[in-house]
């Protein structure tokens, strides 16, 4: 049922967009269907695979054109059971003694509840990497420095994708009802978070009366009536759109931000670097030195997990102090491996 209209009404002629994009590339069922979140990893994966092989047919490395798919195949494990575990581990240890009788009974489990987490992932990697290379004989440096030329498309493509998804939500710039800039974003989802919104009484009290028209009677909370009015924008639903757009905050699009830092400015630079051949390892040190230090600025208009009883130790997020722990082993690699008396490898300009 509508809300009332009588009831106070805002301004819904705003400068900023409502993000109303469908998570699904396409839907079977109202609830089942490929997302866009799982479709950024395959296609990630597929054009590390490429690379790899294109690489290798080319000389540039040791790795055959046989091998890609299976490195690649390794790393993908390596990053997804990495990312999923360092999410755990670094954000909700919790998960690891939540158990339930519905599928996929353990907290680990639940994909959907936190997600992944990158620097989790890049451990993942690493290990998968020096797994490969006790396999195939080629030195797992020059491994980690062909994943780390490739990295950046799937970071891109998984930042793409929280967009998507309206996750990792950026910090406000405008609060319910107020003008707000033209490139900011009214996120629906900020209503399933605990993050503040900067609302007042009476548009909180608006957005429980339009909550409880979504609820169902045998629901004890207004949590799925909440998902229900998510889905209700993603659809489409005018009604909704109408009533839930002056309520919500204006936000830095900062999953897009970190898509620009992470994917397409750490991709050129790191094959800037890798321009002429280099010792094995200087490219995936500069990857952990670069990526570190463009995640602790991008941070900046990043929204620590809502979850978290201290979400800025010291001042940083903890995912600011795990890049600048990045930094220094960058660094202190970026120096070991200069040092090492190896064959430079790879590098795609042609030789003199």
């Amino acid at each position: 049922m509508p809300i009332d209209p009588l009831a106070p009404r805002f301004p819904t002629t705003l400068a900023a967009w409502l993000h109303d994009i469908d998570p699904f590339v396409f839907r079977i069922t109202d609830t089942l269907g490929p997302r866009w979140y799982g479709t950024a990893y395959i296609i990630g994966f597929l054009a590390a695979w490429w690379m790899f092989r294109a690489l290798a047919r080319r000389g540039r490395t040791p790795l055959e054109p046989v091998q890609a798919f299976d490195l690649v195949f390794t790393i993908a494990i390596g990053v997804l059971l990495g990312g999923r575990l360092g999410y755990v581990l670094i954000y909700q240890p919790s998960l690891l003694t939540e158990f339930s009788s519905r599928a996929p009974w353990w907290g680990v489990l639940r994909i959907n509840q936190g997600g992944m987490a990158s620097h989790g992932g890049m451990v993942g990697v690493i290990l998968a990497c020096a797994w490969f290379a006790r396999k195939t004989k080629i030195p797992a440096l020059h491994l980690l420095d062909l994943v780390a030329l490739a990295a950046p498309i799937g970071l891109f493509l998984g930042r793409l994708a929280n967009f998507v998804n309206g996750e990792l939500l950026g910090r406000i710039v405008a609060n319910p009802g107020e003008p707000s800039p033209w490139w900011s974003v009214k996120f629906p989802q900020e209503i399933l978070t605990l993050h503040p919104t900067g609302r007042t009484a009476a548009q909180d009290e608006l957005l429980v009366r339009l909550l409880e028209a979504h609820q169902l009677a045998t629901e004890s909370d207004l949590g799925p009536a909440a998902q229900r009015v998510v889905e209700g924008v993603q659809r489409g639903d005018r009604s909704i759109i109408e009533q839930i757009e002056p309520l919500l905050s204006a936000r830095v699009p900062s999953q897009l931000i970190q898509a620009l830092a992470e994917g397409i400015v750490l991709f050129v630079a790191l094959w800037l670097i890798w321009s002429k051949p280099r010792k094995p390892g200087v490219i995936g040190a500069w990857f952990l030195i670069l990526y570190g230090v463009g995640r602790i600025i991008t941070e900046i208009w990043r929204l620590p997990d809502d979850h978290l009883l201290d979400p800025r130790p010291l001042g940083m997020s903890r995912g600011q102090w795990l890049s600048a722990l990045m930094v220094l082993i960058g660094v202190a690699a970026l120096l070991f491996v200069q040092r090492r008396a190896v064959e430079r490898i790879g590098g795609w300009r042609k030789r003199a």
